[in-house]
């Protein structure tokens, strides 16, 4: 818990300087830790480098100075800490898929990145038992928690329109096509799937239970009591793409097979199965 408030110290110190061009030694300068060890407890607690959050909160600002501003593109681009606009678009192009000039002319913001709040108790990170995870279907009750977890793992759900999302979310919980793990009344697993498909439509796991087998509990409980004997199905981005901090590696540790490259929402993305063979075991 101690390392947790050292890193939402980080996050609080990038906040305020989001304007400014950051390196990594002034940012361990400012909380009082080795620059190596620093990178190393940001990245095991998060599942991203202290580079990559900078850079999407950074670009996400930029992103909304385009929609709702009238602001040149190159001071945009000084602003998320660039020194030029060619060396600015070809980073948000490839974060994006959208060039600054063609996003700001499609007038629809949508963040790579919020800021994470680590700001609760978390009873089971401070449990040194072992963790009988309980998965249960989704509730109304339950949705403020959820979106706190979408927000919080919205690096691998680009282009999320919340109102479309919660609409969504609500069949879901009305059709019992929602699960959630939580810890006290926080949520720390959830995935909305579906029936009929197979499919899993969502699947997000808290950043700091990423290493404590969230995952794995959700995908068990779904494809061993809900979806049993169906071919499962997942997207997420394709190989080499910059806006991938990890998310394909952990689908591919659970089993899933590749399957055919796929556009969702102006992204390049790939389709991948978990056999009926496997899911029955």
């Amino acid at each position: 818990m101690h390392q947790l408030e050292k890193i939402q110290a980080v996050i609080e110190y990038i906040e305020e300087h989001l304007t400014q061009k950051l390196d990594m030694n002034e940012i361990a300068g400012a909380v009082f830790y080795s620059r190596y060890y620093l990178q190393r407890i940001f990245s095991q607690t998060v599942g991203m480098t202290i580079h990559d959050y900078l850079q999407r909160r950074q670009l996400t600002e930029a992103a909304k100075l385009l929609v709702f501003s009238d602001m040149p593109i190159l001071d945009i681009a000084m602003l998320a800490g660039y020194e030029s606009q060619q060396a600015f678009t070809t980073v948000f192009s490839a974060m994006y898929k959208q060039t600054p000039y063609q996003f700001r002319i499609s007038e629809e913001f949508y963040p790579l990145q919020l800021k994470f709040q680590f700001e609760r108790s978390y009873p089971m990170l401070k449990s040194k038992q072992k963790q009988q995870w309980r998965v249960e279907f989704a509730c109304e009750a339950d949705i403020p928690c959820w979106m706190e977890l979408v927000r919080l793992v919205i690096d691998g759900f680009p282009h999320l329109d919340e109102e479309q999302y919660i609409e969504t979310l609500r069949d879901k919980i009305h059709s019992s096509q929602a699960v959630i793990l939580k810890d006290g009344e926080t949520a720390i697993g959830i995935m909305m799937f579906s029936y009929r498909t197979g499919s899993i439509e969502f699947m997000g796991t808290h950043p700091l239970y990423r290493q404590m087998g969230v995952p794995e509990a959700l995908l068990n409980q779904v494809m061993g009591e809900l979806i049993k004997g169906k071919e499962i199905s997942i997207t997420t981005f394709r190989e080499g793409d910059k806006a991938d901090i990890g998310h394909r590696r952990e689908i591919i540790g659970l089993g899933f097979a590749e399957a055919e490259l796929l556009v969702e929402y102006g992204y390049p993305t790939q389709r991948f199965v978990l056999p009926k063979e496997e899911s029955n075991d």
